[in-house]
C-alpha cells in the first residue's frame, strides 16, 4: 500500500480522506496548511500527495509546483471545489504545475481509491523505465 499526504485547510476533508485511504490499507498522515506538508514531506517523503487547490497563505498551485521541484517522482492529486473560476482551469492548471491528476468535490471514496490506483501504477510505470535506460 501507499504512504499518501493529505494537504487541506478543512479538516472535515482531511479526515474523510484519510478515513476512505485507511479503510483501504494506505498509511495517510495530513497537514492544514501548505508549508506544514511541504515540511512533512521533506521530513519523511510520502509517495502520493493529495493537494487542495484553494488554501489560505500558500495556494495549491504554488504548493504542487514546490513540491514537483523538490521530489519530481511524486505522484500528486489535486483536489478543489473552490468556485467558478478555479473549476473552469481547474484541470489545465493544476497538470501544468505538475499534479498528476485531478478530482473535483465533491468525490466520493471510490473516486478517490481509483485515482490512488492510477496515479500509483503510472508513478511505477514512469520509475520501471528509468530503471531499464539508467540500465542500458
Amino acid at each position: 500500500m501507499s504512504r499518501i499526504l493529505v494537504i487541506d485547510d478543512d479538516k472535515f476533508v482531511r479526515t474523510s480522506i484519510r478515513a476512505v485511504l485507511e479503510s483501504a490499507g494506505h498509511e495517510v498522515s495530513d497537514a492544514g496548511d501548505a508549508d506544514s506538508g511541504i515540511d512533512k514531506q521533506r521530513a519523511t517523503p510520502f509517495d502520493i500527495a493529495i493537494v487542495d487547490l484553494v488554501m489560505p497563505q500558500k495556494e495549491g498551485l504554488e504548493t504542487i509546483r514546490e513540491l514537483r521541484m523538490d521530489f519530481p517522482d511524486l505522484a500528486i492529486i489535486a483536489i478543489s471545489g473552490g468556485g467558478a473560476i478555479v473549476k473552469k482551469n481547474f484541470v489545465e492548471a493544476a497538470e501544468l504545475f505538475g499534479a498528476s491528476t485531478t478530482l473535483e468535490k465533491p468525490f466520493g471514496g471510490e473516486e478517490l481509491l481509483n485515482a490512488v490506483i492510477n496515479v500509483m501504477s503510472v508513478s511505477r510505470h514512469v520509475s520501471n523505465q528509468r530503471l531499464n535506460v539508467a540500465r542500458a
